[in-house]
């Protein structure tokens, strides 16, 4: 199921493990895991998941139940849901 957030300024925000194949879209938040302290939050960070930046998801493996292949900036990384769910993203 699709999860989609209004915020004020009226751009509809969804996470990027939903977002459609080859679809731009812009970082809007990168939320912290419960179970980590924050750990994965700063380590998608360091690796260029930031506000601002574009991101793009441009293959699903296994039917949607393995890795994304997403590219942010120039770099390519293989993602798991778990990951990509706790980034908010804004179609472009």
């Amino acid at each position: 199921m699709k999860t989609q957030r209004h915020h004020p300024d009226g751009q509809s925000a969804t996470t990027l493990d939903q977002l459609p194949v080859r679809t731009q879209a812009t970082i809007r938040e990168v939320r912290g895991s419960h179970h980590d302290g924050g750990a994965l939050k700063r380590r998608l960070m360091e690796l260029g998941f930031v506000p601002g930046e574009r991101v793009q998801v441009l293959r699903r493996v296994f039917h949607g139940h393995g890795p994304l292949a997403v590219r942010v900036g120039t770099s390519t990384f293989a993602m798991r849901k778990l990951e990509s769910s706790l980034i908010e993203v804004v179609p472009a």
